[in-house]
């Protein structure tokens, strides 16, 4: 499938702002931030401290207004408790419990460790209006603003960044109706509101279809990807493109994504679309020598400066 049949841009004008929120019947109330309650959730611990410095500084310059939580993976939280502290995120104290129930229902045995990954659901547990969850393998780039006040029951209730065409169900898919055109999406982004989709709609989709869900998912450690693409599917929510819904937006997040140069200092993809972020998916090294990589750089090296810095510690 070509990304031109799934994406249907509108005609972008030209503006002298990087992040403006359009005007007219599909944009944002002006106040549409003092009106309800917007937040970004992300999932970490020290094993990942790398990768969590980098994105929290990144936050810093660009989201600062907006709340940040953060999610223990697991109890190895000792810096990223702290870290949280330094950047002012709000650090989950809450038990995951009936996440890591299903966790362990859904991928039993010692092998099966990276199950921990499904805390990521604990972002449908805020409370907020609306939530941004993202990987923190990635540096934001621009201001999430425009992205919270899309959402509209049966037009636009879960917005993704970027499809995934292999890295979420087997060829068995095809077996079954409701997947067979479904929008397959890299769940390291979405955004979403808890009227449309929580944490018990998942426990009551997999007790009631867990069988298909092993049927069709698509294995090799994959946990959360396969299952928030199936539930979103099977309860038939109605999945959005970011670029479908926030003018001038990118599909393109991938670190290694082709044909991204930067203007004045933020990246546009090859069609000069605003990339909002950089994601390191599937990296098995820390960056280095990609188009993103310098950015991500100079971001570790300020982390890491205020983080050492930092009179708590």
């Amino acid at each position: 499938m070509h990304l031109s049949e799934i994406y249907n841009y509108t005609p972008y004008m030209s503006l002298p702002t990087s992040n403006p929120v359009p005007q007219g019947s599909d944009a944002a109330p002006a106040d549409a931030s003092k009106s309800k309650r917007y937040g970004v959730a992300i999932v970490g611990n020290d094993k990942i401290i790398d990768w969590l410095l980098p994105f929290l500084e990144s936050y810093r310059d660009t989201n600062a207004a907006l709340p940040l939580y953060l999610i223990p993976y697991d109890d190895n939280v000792s810096q990223t408790r702290r870290a949280a502290e330094i950047y002012g995120a709000t650090f989950i104290e809450d038990e995951p419990r009936e996440i890591d129930k299903l966790s362990h229902e859904l991928y039993p045995g010692i092998f099966n460790n990276n199950r921990r990954r499904l805390r990521k659901l604990q972002a449908l547990a805020l409370d907020l209006d609306e939530v941004a969850y993202v990987d923190v393998d990635v540096i934001l780039f621009r201001d999430f603003t425009p992205i919270f006040g899309r959402l509209e029951r049966d037009k636009t209730e879960f917005i993704v960044a970027s499809p995934s065409f292999e890295y979420v169900y087997n060829n068995r898919q095809e077996n079954y109706p409701f997947l067979k055109d479904a929008l397959l999406f890299n769940d390291g982004f979405w955004v979403t509101s808890n009227k449309y989709l929580s944490l018990k709609n998942f426990i009551d989709t997999m007790d009631e279809d867990s069988t298909i869900f092993h049927d069709v998912r698509k294995r090799g450690q994959l946990f959360a990807q396969p299952l928030v693409n199936f539930v979103t599917h099977r309860r038939g929510l109605k999945i959005a493109l970011l670029p479908n819904v926030v003018e001038r937006a990118s599909h393109e997040s991938f670190y290694k994504a082709p044909g991204v140069r930067f203007e004045n200092g933020k990246p546009v993809d090859y069609e000069g679309k605003e990339i909002y972020f950089a994601h390191w998916a599937g990296a098995t090294a820390l960056p280095s020598r990609g188009v993103f990589d310098a950015a991500w750089t100079e971001y570790s090296n300020a982390a890491w400066a205020r983080f050492k810095n930092d009179p708590g510690r």
